[in-house]
Formats: C-alpha cells, sequence, structure tokens
C-alpha cells in the first residue's frame, strides 16, 4: 500500500488549489471548481480567496463572474453555508446535496414543519422566483400565500428577533435547486431562479467525493461528511461510487481517487494569506497537521476552522492576520506564531500587497497582535 506523508501531502493540495509555487489557476471559476466552492457568507473574504489564487486578478473579476448569466452562482452549499459555486456544476451539486438524509430538526416541536408542510414550502418557493429576483420580503409574501398562513408563524428564533416558519426550508430548497442568489437590490439579497439547464444529475455524491479528494485527498469518509454536512453512511456511499484507492497517510488509513497517486517532488515552501473560511483551511485535514502546535489554540474556534484568517507559512498555520479597510486604505495586521526571518517577511510584505490588488486597495501592513476576535 501506497505511504504519503504530510509533507508530500500539503504540497500537493497547495498546487491544485492555486496557493502553491506552480502557475495560477486561469479563471475564478477555475479556482472555485478547485476549492469545491468558495464560502461566501462574507463577500470580501470570497472575492480575496478566489483573487488570490489567479494572476493578476482583482474583486471586479469575481463580481463580473456572478453578474445575472455568468459562470458563478451564489447558493446555499456544503454544510448548508453560503458558497459561490460554477453554475456549470450546479446539476452536480444539487443531486449531491438533495441526496443527503434529512438532518434532525433542532428547533422546538410546535416550530417545525411537517414533511408535506415542508415540500410545499420548496415548491411555493421555486414557483415564486420563477417571475424574477425577489427580496426575502416579497419571497416570504408569495410563500405564506402560496403555502398557507402557518408559513409566516413569526416563530424561528434569529439574531435576536424571530423568522416566519417557512425559512426553515431555505438552504433544503437550495439543495434541491429551486433558487439561487440574485444580484443585490441596494443593500437588500434577491433570489431568483437557477440559470437555465441546471437541473438534477445522477449520482452527484460520488462526482462530488471524487471532486473533494482530488481538491483535499488522502481522506476519509468522515472527513468528507464533516466537510459536507452529511452523515458519515452517505459519505461512505459517495466515497465507493466514486471509484477510490486505499493509501497509507502519516500511517493512518485514508483514500484517494483510484491511480490519483503523484506527488510533488519537493516540500511545501512559502507564504499565503488566507481569508475567512477559506475553503483550504475548512477542507483541510487532519486538523492537528495543518494547525500544528500553537496555531491550533490560536487558530481555531472550539476545533472549527475558518473563523480567524490565517497566515499559512510552508504550508501549515503559523499565524491569523486581520484587516481593516478605510476607503481606499487597507490595514492589514499580521501575528506570526514564530519568527519568519528575512526572506520570509519579504513574502509577507509581497502578499500584502497582491492582497491590497485583488481588493483594489492600498495596502498597509503591520506586524503585531491581533485583537479581534473569532468571526461567528
Amino acid at each position: 500500500m501506497i505511504e504519503l506523508s504530510w509533507p508530500q501531502v500539503s504540497a500537493r493540495r497547495l498546487e491544485r488549489a492555486g496557493l502553491g509555487a506552480g502557475p495560477a489557476l486561469p479563471g475564478p471559476v477555475d479556482a472555485v471548481a478547485a476549492m469545491c466552492g468558495a464560502h461566501a457568507q462574507v463577500m470580501p473574504a470570497a472575492e480575496a480567496s478566489v483573487g488570490l489564487r489567479l494572476a493578476g486578478a482583482t474583486r471586479a473579476h469575481v463580481r463580473d463572474a456572478l453578474r445575472p448569466g455568468g459562470q458563478l452562482v451564489k447558493t446555499y452549499g456544503p454544510r448548508g453555508t453560503v458558497h459561490l459555486l460554477p453554475a456549470r456544476d450546479l446539476p452536480m451539486w444539487v443531486s449531491a446535496l438533495s441526496s443527503m438524509p434529512g438532518e434532525r430538526n433542532p428547533h422546538a416541536p410546535h416550530i417545525r414543519m411537517t414533511p408535506e408542510q415542508t415540500e410545499r414550502v420548496v415548491a411555493a418557493i421555486g414557483a415564486a422566483v420563477g417571475d424574477g429576483e425577489l427580496t426575502i420580503d416579497e419571497l416570504s409574501e408569495r410563500v405564506v400565500a402560496a403555502a398557507g398562513p402557518w408559513a409566516g408563524d413569526l416563530v424561528v428564533p434569529a439574531f435576536g428577533g424571530q423568522w416566519p416558519r417557512w425559512r426553515q426550508a431555505m438552504s433544503l430548497a437550495a439543495h434541491r435547486g429551486a433558487f439561487v442568489f440574485g444580484p443585490d437590490r441596494g443593500r437588500k439579497v434577491t433570489y431568483t431562479r437557477p440559470p437555465a439547464g441546471t437541473g438534477a444529475v445522477a449520482d452527484g455524491a460520488a462526482e462530488l467525493a471524487r471532486r473533494y479528494l482530488t481538491g483535499y485527498g488522502p481522506a476519509t469518509p468522515a472527513q468528507f461528511a464533516r466537510w459536507a454536512g452529511g452523515p458519515v453512511r452517505w459519505a461512505a456511499r459517495a466515497f465507493e461510487a466514486a471509484g477510490v484507492e486505499e493509501v497509507r497517510f502519516e500511517g493512518r488509513p485514508a483514500w484517494v481517487v483510484a491511480g490519483d497517486t503523484a506527488m510533488p517532488g519537493e516540500p511545501p515552501r512559502g507564504v499565503r494569506l488566507l481569508p475567512y473560511f477559506d475553503a483550504y483551511v475548512v477542507a483541510g485535514q487532519p486538523r492537528e497537521l495543518l494547525y500544528p502546535g500553537a496555531a491550533a489554540g490560536r487558530a481555531l474556534n472550539r476545533g472549527q476552522a475558518g473563523n480567524f484568517p490565517v497566515l499559512l507559512v510552508d504550508g501549515v498555520v503559523a499565524g491569523v492576520w486581520h484587516q481593516r479597510r478605510s476607503g481606499d486604505r487597507l490595514d492589514v495586521t499580521v501575528e506570526p506564531l514564530r519568527d519568519l526571518g528575512p526572506a520570509r517577511e519579504r513574502e509577507l510584505e509581497e502578499q500584502v500587497e497582491r492582497l491590497g490588488k485583488v481588493l483594489e486597495a492600498r495596502p498597509r501592513l503591520t506586524v503585531g497582535v491581533v485583537t479581534v476576535g473569532a468571526h461567528a
């Protein structure tokens, strides 16, 4: 059985993510596909994640790809969180995410919807967005009119207030392909129908497993399940259908796509800045190798990755950073967890300059303590 080390795997993952020493990825859709989706709950972070993987790109390139009819869509992706996904891959994502068994409803019994009510809400959402782009209030009005007054009961706790009952089904409806996010209307988010020709395909879970293993393997079904937000049994079936090969990764069993065992000849080198919820750290496992020593205590939030922007040095987390924008000025504070030395300090300065270009701002670097806490 093939034995793989952390330096080999780390170098391969970085190369495939567009974060290694090799050529940058060709364009936004290629970057997002290689990432298996870009987390987009915080859009400036998503723009940075994608732009830093490209040569000469700015946030404008990402925004152009996200326009109606563009190469990217925004919708609920893995773990029920908002992601940018390639429009061309939406059928695969719909097939994969809709194949997950339903999760246990965390709400009290008086808040939950019955399976029949859930189906009525999903159908109502799909019908409502067929007429164009709707704000959440406009969408709510149509869903309640179609499903019944019970759908509008303000019973779901949310951000110190109450949401209508039907909103429990938003991520499920997205996973079924009922809607995607539309262009913002001023400060308001809108929802619209998916691009034409993006219906579900067969066996999307197997294809998603292959894409995940291509970018982040070797991995286990449990790690894939954690990343996707599904149960381990679902993930194990996806691995089996994907056609995988068992290897030994740092002495433990793990899997890659069958035949995909080539590794770089050199260990990872270089300095990178990765923003909030960057796919590389959210998907990367095992955490104890990606976040060694003091990095686990400083850059993880109760074991969860992504809540802090991180400094990556030679393939491992070696610090945290924070940005503060005022007009076109971008103040970047980086807190290394070890001495970088002159060469890596120069690389860090280059990375801050690159971040400024991506975000269309004038950056200024401060090396010091980051006092901002974890992003919720």
